[in-house]
């Protein structure tokens, strides 16, 4: 593929966020990517219930953190790609090639993107597939990955309980309780916890509310 060059500028100040806590976990049948919905613009909530996992193939989904702007921008360029690879070459493409492109662009960009994004997807044989590229453009494989503001209060706690191959249902509970409690300790992370569900029988998206995670 060739390489892609993408001209950005930073934002002005006071630029909307998504202060944020997104993760994506495998488990014994593929993978699940969950997010809080709080998306700031210094210390004010611009939006309570964003959607932060973003679609770029049918079963290759992103976590997105960090400039709502550069994130979703960047995120349309990847889908774009991946649109135009599928064609090419009327195959699906891998979560590792949407990884790649995150990370070219990321990488080329890095004094002017504001971006964290977890790369997440089911690839056929392989099964569940977690890749993270933080600022500046790197790229890293993962059985799970946190990131964002609120990441920084549950590493102890996701290194503690985390186990591979565990049941949907467990994945479920233990991306659950990991957000719950970002949420509770970062105050840029807020709202809803929104997860999507990749296995070899499709999609399925899952939300939580208030009252049904406080506590977890």
């Amino acid at each position: 593929m060739d390489s892609i060059n993408v001209d950005v500028t930073h934002l002005k100040k006071g630029e909307v966020s998504m202060g944020t806590s997104i993760m994506a976990v495998t488990f014994k049948d593929g993978v699940i990517l969950g997010a809080d919905s709080r998306t700031t613009s210094g210390s004010y909530v611009a939006n309570r219930v964003t959607d932060k996992l973003t679609q770029l193939q049918d079963k290759i989904w992103c976590c997105r953190s960090g400039s709502a702007a550069d994130t979703q921008a960047v995120a349309d360029i990847v889908r774009y790609q991946m649109d135009l690879y599928k064609t090419a070459n009327a195959s699906e493409p891998s979560t590792r090639l949407a990884a790649s492109i995150f990370q070219e662009i990321c990488y080329n960009n890095k004094d002017q993107l504001t971006a964290g994004i977890i790369c997440a997807g089911y690839d056929e044989g392989k099964g569940g597939q977690v890749f993270t590229v933080p600022l500046g453009g790197s790229m890293h494989q993962h059985e799970y990955a946190i990131s964002g503001s609120g990441s920084v209060f549950i590493y102890g706690y996701c290194k503690k309980n985390y186990k591979p191959d565990m049941s949907q249902q467990d994945t479920i509970d233990f991306i659950k309780t990991s957000l719950s409690q970002a949420i509770r300790w970062d105050g840029s992370s807020g709202g809803v916890i929104r997860m999507v569900i990749l296995t070899k029988k499709g999609i399925e998206r899952l939300i939580f509310y208030p009252d049904e995670y406080v506590g977890a």
